[in-house]
C-alpha cells in the first residue's frame, strides 16, 4: 500500500499538490503549522496510488511517497 506524507515544517500551503492529485485525496489540514500555514494532508491513504504527482509539484520538498 502506498502512503503520502507531508512534512508540516516545510509545507507552505500553496495547494499545488491539492490540484495535482488525480484521486482528489489531498486537502488542507484544519490547523496551522509552526510557520503559520495550513499544511496539506492526505485524507484517504488507502486510495493513494503513489503516482507521485503531488511529490513532483511540491516546490518545497515537503512530500514523501512510500510504497
Amino acid at each position: 500500500m502506498a502512503e503520502m506524507t507531508v512534512n508540516e515544517l516545510y509545507c507552505k500551503g500553496c495547494g499545488l499538490c491539492v490540484d495535482a492529485c488525480p484521486k482528489h485525496i489531498i486537502a488542507f489540514a484544519g490547523h496551522l503549522n509552526s510557520q503559520g500555514y495550513y499544511p496539506a494532508v492526505c485524507t484517504d491513504q488507502s486510495a493513494c496510488t503513489a503516482c507521485t504527482l503531488c511529490y513532483v509539484t511540491c516546490p518545497d520538498g515537503a512530500i514523501t511517497i512510500t510504497k
